[in-house]
């Protein structure tokens, strides 16, 4: 079985696109999908289109949950200056319709559990940690989980394989008889976030992320792979549309600083 795992795509249709394009190379079974799918200031609705077309086996990120929350609120009040806000008044009754229909985890098989952040929550981070101290000493504010924080995280999950997202770092990790893989982000290198302390992501490097996963009588086979695109168009896109956040990050793989303050 030759699995390809995206996630994490917000919205970024060229990226999605030069994924798809790398994925038809390989040869792959199956594709699954975990979330955040559309959210930010890119081509939300496009990127829906084309999702829904490929038909992947695909669950909800926290980002979804936020948009159907948004689009449910009595007051109907949007701000399209937020990436959820952004993406919200781009989507079609026939979007909405796709979103309110994925589950926020799924067993793919005997093997393989698919979640956006960890069994238990799609807003916690798995395979990193965040601390204290954004700043200090160049800190990120964000550190490689330890293995009893791994573990932790689990939950009551047995799958011999469990797919994650939502921290948009391409790593994984054994727990015992758990491994747990995230394949990066296919749409966003970059960001910052403040919950539940100023932090930032940073992989470094545009390229378009995700993973080819191959079972064999030894294991799992995992490739993380990083695809280049025109990652300097998006960044045009996001800056067109007041995002010089995005802009930076999708064009760098780092987030611009001083972010908080």
């Amino acid at each position: 079985m030759k699995l390809a795992v995206i996630s994490d795509i917000h919205g970024n249709l060229l990226a999605l696109r030069a994924v798809l394009d790398d994925m038809a190379r390989q040869s792959v079974d199956q594709t699954v999908n975990l979330g955040d799918l559309l959210s930010g200031p890119l081509q939300p609705a496009e990127t829906a289109d084309l999702l829904m077309a490929q038909g992947f086996v695909t669950i909800r990120g926290n980002h979804e949950r936020q948009l159907l929350a948004l689009i449910d609120r009595p007051d109907g009040r949007i701000d399209p200056s937020t990436s959820d806000g952004y993406a919200a008044g781009q989507l079609l009754p026939a979007h909405w319709a796709w979103l309110r229909g994925l589950p926020a985890s799924l067993a793919l098989n005997a093997d393989v559990l698919l979640c956006h952040g960890t069994p238990g929550s799609d807003l916690q981070y798995w395979l990193e940690t965040v601390v204290t101290g954004f700043g200090q000493n160049e800190s990120p504010g964000v550190r490689a989980a330890t293995p009893a924080e791994v573990a932790a995280r689990l939950g009551p999950a047995t799958h011999p394989v469990v797919l994650c997202g939502h921290t948009h770092v391409p790593r994984l990790a054994q727990s015992g008889g758990v491994l747990v893989v995230n394949p990066g982000s296919v749409g966003l290198p970059a960001y910052d976030d403040d919950h539940p302390h100023p932090h930032v992501i940073e992989n470094g490097a545009p390229h378009a992320r995700y993973a080819v996963m191959e079972k064999t009588a030894q294991g799992w086979r995992v490739d993380l792979r990083a695809v280049p695109y025109d990652h300097l168009a998006q960044a045009a896109v996001a800056a067109r549309h007041g995002r010089e956040d995005w802009a930076h990050a999708l064009a760098t793989g780092f987030v611009r600083r001083p972010v908080f303050g």
